[in-house]
């Protein structure tokens, strides 16, 4: 819907354009019947109209920043929309002029009536400003660290030991190390928080005086858009770039956010070139995030990447009892060993069947054994999907065609291997979100041309030819 051109606004807006004024005012109206009050006031009485195209049905408006037409354009898109649809007619677009920001106020002459695009911020408003509200600017700083998330309540397994063993070598020597930026990533609720918290109480055990602060994306932006309508961005970055380790959580969630991104970079950069340490955390690795800026996920490779993987059934089992140790619980072990066999999503998982299973014992005077513990699993878990890989694929179509998984792999032209082989890219095809060009890599080493003439070929024959028909649904029936 948007256009954006970041250019020097120093134009005048002349009595000859006023049409795009009137069209601009009428749509005011209805905005302003619309939101509340204070929102229209921050949001809309700063634009200033610059141009009308009514061949193009382009209506042009100048905004202070680039976050600003971010802003509008996430939280009010719909709302424009609609009206430009009543004043202007459906099909209207919108254009932004972004002024340049500069650390001093920008203005701009403004015949019309319209206020200046940057407001000025009355005193009184700028004293009480602080661009972390929960934490008074002071010397020392609240860490917003969770007192229970420790290197003691942190088990160590196969899934985890890269991440925890670089958290230890971050604790001894924060900054000054080949693992900054850290980057923390995997699946919901198998730790990374916790981790990277730990690291942060470890640092602050061994040294007292460095600047320690946890924060959510959330959160930052939440803190970042204050910033902005106060006009004090610049003292916002300030104040993150004195803190000495910055952990900051689910930062897929920066993806698409251009002004979030653009002072985010300006304080991990700074961090990083002053010997400051920078933990992030996010749910893929850098490679596979969406949405966030080049430049950005270049940085974020530069240190150490590491997973936090699904834990095996002995790492389960020992962050079970570690969770009854702390809770100061009584759970035999046949129970431990029976949630450790069928709770195998997430940590967070493990400990709500914990939970669950006494309040169960507790509400009911039960005692806690297989019987109960059965019955507790069975409504919090989920029966697991089995989850289909072109590894999988291959491995069904070389047993139901009896052949060695090296054959898909080979040049062989016998036609049950070439049969075989396109079966298998085309239900590589049907039931994985892999590209052709991926398929092609994994079945011996083919182009993505090759994959899509297996994948039409079969589909060809199945609807002709039954003996394929039968194989192809077998098959099938064997990944499910």
């Amino acid at each position: 819907m948007c256009l954006i051109a970041d250019v020097n606004y120093d134009r005048v807006i002349t009595m000859e354009e006023k049409e795009h004024v009137r069209l601009w005012n009428e749509c005011l109206k209805i905005i302003n019947d619309n939101i509340p009050s204070k929102a229209y006031e921050c949001w809309f009485e700063p634009i200033v109209p610059e141009s009308w195209d009514k061949d193009k049905k382009m209506l042009t408006i100048v905004v202070p920043s680039n976050f600003y037409a971010e802003y509008l354009d996430e939280h009010y898109q719909d709302l424009l929309k609609s009206t430009f649809a009543r004043v202007m007619g459906a099909g209207t677009n919108l254009s932004y002029t972004i002024i340049q920001e500069k650390a001093t106020n920008t203005t701009v002459q403004c015949r019309s009536g319209y206020v200046n695009p940057v407001k000025e911020k009355e005193q009184s408003d700028m004293e009480n400003y602080n661009p972390f509200p929960a934490i008074p600017t002071r010397r020392k700083i609240d860490p917003q660290l969770n007192p229970h998330y420790t290197f003691d309540t942190f088990v160590e397994g196969e899934c985890n030991k890269l991440a925890r063993s670089a958290g230890m070598k971050i604790a001894e020597n924060p900054g000054k190390n080949t693992f900054n930026p850290l980057f923390i990533y995997g699946g919901s609720g198998l730790g990374k928080t916790h981790l990277a918290q730990a690291i942060g109480w470890a640092t602050l055990e061994q040294y007292p005086d460095k600047k320690v602060l946890y924060i959510d994306s959330n959160r930052f932006q939440a803190q970042y858009t204050n910033a902005h309508l106060h006009n004090r961005v610049n003292d916002f970055i300030a104040f993150y770039q004195m803190v000495d380790l910055l952990i900051v959580d689910d930062i897929q969630f920066f993806a698409g956010k251009t002004g979030t991104q653009s002072v985010f970079f300006q304080i991990f950069n700074h961090l990083q070139m002053n010997g400051k340490q920078i933990i992030l955390i996010a749910d893929q690795s850098p490679k596979l995030l969406q949405g966030l800026d080049d430049r950005m996920l270049t940085r974020f490779r530069w240190g150490l990447n590491a997973e936090i993987a699904l834990p095996n059934p002995e790492t389960r089992k020992a962050i079970l009892k570690s969770k009854v140790h702390t809770d100061g619980l009584t759970i035999p072990d046949n129970v431990l060993d029976y949630i450790a066999d069928h709770v195998s999503d997430s940590v967070r998982e493990l400990e709500g069947v914990i939970n669950s299973l006494l309040a169960q014992s507790t509400l009911t005077d039960v005692e806690i054994n297989l019987d109960l513990v059965r019955k507790v699993v069975n409504c919090l878990v989920s029966a697991p999907e089995r989850t289909i890989s072109v590894s999988s694929i291959q491995d069904a179509v070389c047993g139901y065609y009896g052949l060695e998984p090296h054959m898909l792999q080979s040049n062989s032209r016998k036609r049950e291997v070439v049969q075989a082989r396109q079966i298998a890219m085309y239900l590589s095809r049907k039931y994985t979100k892999v590209s052709l060009s991926s398929i092609g890599e994994q079945i011996g080493n083919r182009d993505h041309a090759t994959v899509l003439y297996a994948v039409k070929s079969i589909q060809n024959l199945v609807e002709v030819d039954k003996e394929v028909q039968y194989s192809v649904e077998a098959i099938e029936a064997s990944l499910k």
